[in-house]
């Protein structure tokens, strides 16, 4: 029962900041930085999320999403 409220939590939380860095993109108002900075908070908690619930194809995307937001930290920070 423990596993599944963190599975919820990582769940919630990665989705509200992947949601939360795709807004700060589209809106282009200068919030880039903090944008990658949830994209890659919301990488690892999805993360968290695959290995506990043995997702591995899933763990895989977020290595992607990960690297995407530390390219993306650097080129517009």
């Amino acid at each position: 029962m423990r596993k599944n409220i963190w599975i919820t939590i990582f769940e919630w939380i990665g989705s509200a900041l992947g949601i939360g860095y795709a807004l700060l993109i589209a809106s282009n108002t200068g919030y880039e930085v903090l944008a990658f900075v949830m994209l890659l908070t919301s990488a690892v908690l999805f993360a968290c999320w695959a290995v506990l619930d043995r997702r591995w194809a899933f763990l895989g995307l977020q290595f992607f999403y990960a690297s995407a937001a530390i390219v993306g930290f650097f080129r517009w920070g």
